[in-house]
């Protein structure tokens, strides 16, 4: 539409609903975390995590880094350091972090703090609430699977989502 003011021509522009983007999220975790040995922790939390956001969450776009490394704790230095880097920058581009920290894991801390620093809504399933990292650079802390299964289900925590993802810099409110 276009109105006519004093002989000139300014255009006139409806609000329309912009849709979103699918939510990103990145699901971070405990992959070595402390062990000395070249060996991996039970990786079996993220099949639960995966099906669980595909089922309350249809429409989010999840990265497990595990999926396409699975074999990582036999990269050579060049290929890990890669990939190492690689993630910690994807971290720096999705709304949400989504993290399984039941002990300390320093690759997970990285992310999570790249993730922070970039407005990402940053969630943690971890019993470390007292840990500087995860108590700082979160803003949601589930101490189990089972209480973040229960705010997930309920619509608690989408609603968390939005609300973080609302007031990142540079973001409209939805």
């Amino acid at each position: 539409m276009i109105e006519r003011r004093n002989r000139s021509i300014t255009p006139t522009f409806h609000h329309f609903p912009i849709p979103r983007p699918p939510m990103r999220i990145f699901l971070a975790g405990i992959i070595q975390g402390s062990l000395a040995e070249r060996s991996i922790h039970d990786q079996d939390y993220r099949r639960r995590l995966k099906e669980l956001l595909a089922r309350h969450l249809p429409d989010a776009h999840v990265y497990d880094p595990v999926a396409g490394h699975a074999d990582s704790i036999r990269y050579d230095d060049a290929t890990g350091r890669a990939v190492f880097v690689r993630h910690a920058e994807m971290c720096r581009d999705v709304d949400v972090l989504l993290a399984f920290v039941p002990e300390a894991s320093m690759g997970t801390a990285i992310e999570m703090w790249e993730a922070y620093r970039h407005g990402a809504a940053v969630i943690v399933i971890s019993p470390l609430a007292v840990n500087w990292a995860i108590r700082f650079l979160s803003h949601a802390i589930y101490a189990d699977l089972d209480a973040f299964e229960a705010d997930l289900c309920s619509g608690r925590l989408a609603r968390r989502i939005a609300e973080i993802r609302n007031c990142r810099p540079g973001r409209d409110p939805a």
